[in-house]
Protein backbone atom coordinates (compact mmCIF):
# COMPACT_ATOMS: atom_id res chain seq x y z
CA UNK A 1 0.00 0.00 0.00
CA UNK A 2 1.38 3.68 -1.01
CA UNK A 3 0.47 7.33 0.33
CA UNK A 4 -0.11 9.30 -2.95
CA UNK A 5 -0.11 13.03 -2.38
CA UNK A 6 -3.17 15.36 -4.23
CA UNK A 7 -2.15 18.19 -5.80
CA UNK A 8 -4.81 20.57 -5.94
CA UNK A 9 -5.49 24.17 -7.98
CA UNK A 10 -6.14 26.80 -6.67
CA UNK A 11 -9.96 27.13 -7.19
CA UNK A 12 -9.93 23.36 -5.87
CA UNK A 13 -11.85 22.10 -8.53
CA UNK A 14 -8.56 19.52 -9.79
CA UNK A 15 -6.94 17.45 -7.29
CA UNK A 16 -4.32 15.02 -9.20
CA UNK A 17 -1.75 12.52 -8.05
CA UNK A 18 1.16 10.95 -9.84
CA UNK A 19 0.35 7.32 -10.75
CA UNK A 20 1.86 4.90 -12.52
CA UNK A 21 0.82 5.84 -15.58
CA UNK A 22 1.66 9.67 -14.96
CA UNK A 23 -0.05 12.51 -13.15
CA UNK A 24 -4.19 11.83 -13.24
CA UNK A 25 -6.97 12.89 -12.25
CA UNK A 26 -8.36 12.05 -8.83
CA UNK A 27 -12.08 12.39 -9.69
CA UNK A 28 -11.98 10.90 -13.41
CA UNK A 29 -9.00 7.72 -12.66
CA UNK A 30 -8.90 6.92 -8.96
CA UNK A 31 -12.29 7.37 -8.19
CA UNK A 32 -13.00 4.63 -10.88
CA UNK A 33 -9.74 2.40 -9.90
CA UNK A 34 -9.78 -0.94 -8.33
CA UNK A 35 -6.45 0.44 -6.31
CA UNK A 36 -7.80 2.92 -4.65
CA UNK A 37 -8.35 2.04 -1.30
CA UNK A 38 -9.14 5.16 1.01
CA UNK A 39 -8.68 8.77 1.48
CA UNK A 40 -6.27 10.49 4.18
CA UNK A 41 -8.37 13.61 5.47
CA UNK A 42 -6.00 14.75 8.34
CA UNK A 43 -4.59 12.01 10.02
CA UNK A 44 -7.52 9.65 9.65
CA UNK A 45 -7.88 6.90 6.31
CA UNK A 46 -11.46 6.95 5.01
CA UNK A 47 -12.22 3.95 2.82
CA UNK A 48 -12.86 4.52 -0.35
CA UNK A 49 -17.32 4.68 -0.50
CA UNK A 50 -17.36 2.89 -3.58
CA UNK A 51 -15.32 0.14 -2.30
CA UNK A 52 -17.95 -0.61 0.64
CA UNK A 53 -20.71 -0.26 -1.81
CA UNK A 54 -19.36 -3.12 -4.48
CA UNK A 55 -18.50 -5.40 -1.53
CA UNK A 56 -22.38 -5.26 -0.34
CA UNK A 57 -23.60 -5.35 -4.15
CA UNK A 58 -21.49 -8.52 -4.62
CA UNK A 59 -24.09 -9.48 -1.87
CA UNK A 60 -27.57 -8.31 -3.40
CA UNK A 61 -28.20 -5.73 -0.40
CA UNK A 62 -27.95 -2.82 -1.80
CA UNK A 63 -29.99 -0.10 -3.26
CA UNK A 64 -29.97 1.09 -7.03
CA UNK A 65 -28.63 4.96 -5.89
CA UNK A 66 -25.97 3.74 -3.83
CA UNK A 67 -23.04 4.06 -6.17
CA UNK A 68 -24.29 7.42 -6.84
CA UNK A 69 -24.07 8.13 -2.92
CA UNK A 70 -20.52 6.43 -2.41
CA UNK A 71 -19.20 8.89 -5.68
CA UNK A 72 -20.81 11.80 -4.27
CA UNK A 73 -19.22 10.64 -0.55
CA UNK A 74 -15.94 10.34 -2.56
CA UNK A 75 -15.94 13.79 -4.22
CA UNK A 76 -16.40 15.41 -0.89
CA UNK A 77 -13.49 13.60 0.69
CA UNK A 78 -11.54 14.82 -1.89
CA UNK A 79 -12.47 17.52 -1.74
CA UNK A 80 -11.25 17.81 1.85
CA UNK A 81 -8.54 15.12 1.86
CA UNK A 82 -5.08 15.09 1.36
CA UNK A 83 -3.87 12.33 0.13
CA UNK A 84 -4.87 8.63 -1.95
CA UNK A 85 -3.93 5.29 -0.37
CA UNK A 86 -3.41 3.18 -3.55
CA UNK A 87 -2.67 -0.39 -3.79
CA UNK A 88 -1.24 -0.80 -6.91
CA UNK A 89 2.31 -1.97 -5.53
CA UNK A 90 3.42 -3.55 -8.87
CA UNK A 91 2.99 0.07 -10.51
CA UNK A 92 0.17 -1.23 -13.31
CA UNK A 93 -1.61 1.98 -12.93
CA UNK A 94 -5.64 2.04 -13.76
CA UNK A 95 -7.29 -0.77 -13.15
CA UNK A 96 -10.99 -0.28 -13.63
CA UNK A 97 -13.27 -1.12 -10.55
CA UNK A 98 -16.05 -1.76 -12.47
CA UNK A 99 -15.84 -4.31 -15.67
CA UNK A 100 -18.34 -6.05 -17.81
Amino acid sequence: MKTLSMTKDASGNRATVECATGEVSVYKSCAFCEHCKGIKVGPRLYPAPQEQVQKEMKRGSVSDDALMVAALQFNQLVRDGSAIECADDKNLGFRPRYRL
